[in-house]
């Protein structure tokens, strides 16, 4: 006899379908996290260690006739270290042996000893033990970057290079510190004095002029567009193409500001300033399309009951629909925001690619941003920029994922819920 609570075949081969369709779905959502950890497994792993630096202590005699000039900074600070680092290895006489020996160090050791001097002047005629940065080349040894089982050929540190390390290591005047200097300083050749700060400056500056310029010009659009526009040809024409800049390729951007901006206008290359104006045009679209559907969502009683209380139109969208569309308009201007963050090819056709060196103290300074500085650092042959390089990367995912962050919670803040 026929059970008739027991399912037809029809109705089991569908429930074995969603059974494989929700088992694809889920796999389909294990594999995306499997991806994204390991990419960001493979940023940190390679980047953390660029948040310390190696450091040699070297014991420096300031004797007074190297300061004869009442000027410190004509002292022959270079040679004070190159004797300090011969007194601590007095077997080195060859004089190969002593440019391996001074290579150990990096160029930065005199500079240090300079601001030191200027900032101290009672330090002339004493002796000091002072750290200071070691060469890139020691630093990735100590990281564990290079290999020491290799062939001397093989390697960029030769074996009596490797035997100093070794007695400094030994004798504790070798360690690994904070690296400050990444945090403090613009770019440089130098991988060890290389920082990520005027970058960093550089996008703030940047997004700054961004954010002034996009958001009311944005937020203005979409009033306009969604409030008080008529509904005739032109303006379906407007809305087609703000659609579709929103999806124009953003080098685009970059070739019209590089036109305009530049050529035309005739503003500096390479400063905030232009990178703002750039970003400023890619980002309106999004800013435009996210406040006309926040403006939507807001219903239509709202309107119905000022209008009918006496409110003038205008009065009616100032007073109390964008009040309450502003909440998504802020979501799609952060969201917007950290689009333009990210955005390299644009800078790039602005000559923002060139190698500054000091950090930007206004608007028309020459800069770097966060992203193109990362394009820089990549394509550097250096084995220590690949770390900084990586460093880099998750500093700015770290600002990505704060203002993501930012963009939901005030979505969840000012939500209202009709």
């Amino acid at each position: 006899m026929t059970n008739l609570l027991e399912p037809g075949p029809k109705l089991r081969r569908r429930y074995r379908a969603e059974k494989i369709f929700k088992r694809m779905g889920l796999s389909a959502i294990i594999a995306s996290l499997c991806f994204v950890f390991f990419l960001f497994y493979t940023i940190i792993s390679d980047g953390y260690s660029a948040f310390t630096q190696t450091y040699i202590e070297i014991e420096v005699s300031f004797n007074k006739d190297l300061f004869t000039d009442a000027n410190i900074s004509k002292a022959d600070f270079p040679g004070l270290v190159k004797k300090s680092l011969l007194k601590m290895f007095p077997e080195v006489t060859k004089r190969q042996d002593k440019k391996l020996l001074y290579s150990l160090i990096s160029p930065s050791a005199a500079y240090t000893m300079q601001e030191l001097v200027e900032e101290t002047p009672k330090l002339i005629g004493t002796t000091q033990k002072i750290w200071v940065l070691a060469d890139d080349d020691v630093d990735m040894l100590i990281k564990g970057k290079y290999q020491r089982d290799v062939p001397e050929s093989n390697r960029r540190l030769k074996d009596l290079q490797l035997k100093w390390i070794d007695r400094l290591t030994a004798e504790g005047m070798l360690e690994k510190k904070f690296n400050t200097t990444f945090f403090t300083s613009g770019d440089s050749r130098e991988p060890e004095l290389a920082g990520i700060l005027g970058a960093a400056k550089g996008s703030l500056l940047t997004l700054l002029i961004t954010l002034s310029l996009s958001f009311p010009i944005g937020v203005a659009a979409a009033v306009y567009l969604e409030e008080f526009a008529p509904a005739n040809r032109w303006t379906d024409i407007i809305e087609v193409n703000i659609n579709n800049l929103a999806a124009v390729p953003s080098i685009i951007f970059g070739l019209l500001g590089l036109a305009i901006f530049i050529n035309f206008w005739g503003l500096p290359r390479s400063t905030p300033i232009v990178g703002g104006l750039v970003l400023t045009l890619m980002t309106l679209p999004t800013i435009i399309i996210a406040g006309r559907a926040s403006l939507k969502s807001v219903p239509p009683s709202i309107r119905e009951a000022a209008l009918g209380i006496g409110a003038s139109k205008m009065q009616t969208v100032t007073h109390h629909v964008l009040p309450l569309a502003l909440p998504g308009m802020l979501t799609g201007t952060i969201i917007g925001m950290a689009q333009a963050l990210g955005e390299t090819a644009p800078l790039l056709m602005i000559g923002m690619v060139a190698f500054i060196v000091d950090v930007p103290g206004s608007f028309t300074d020459p800069s770097a941003v966060l992203p193109v500085q990362i394009y820089l650092w990549a394509d550097s042959p250096e084995r220590a920029f690949t770390e900084k390089t990586s460093a880099a990367i998750m500093i700015l995912l770290a600002f990505l994922i704060a203002m993501n962050s930012l963009a939901v919670f005030l979505r969840k803040k000012f939500e209202i819920k009709w």
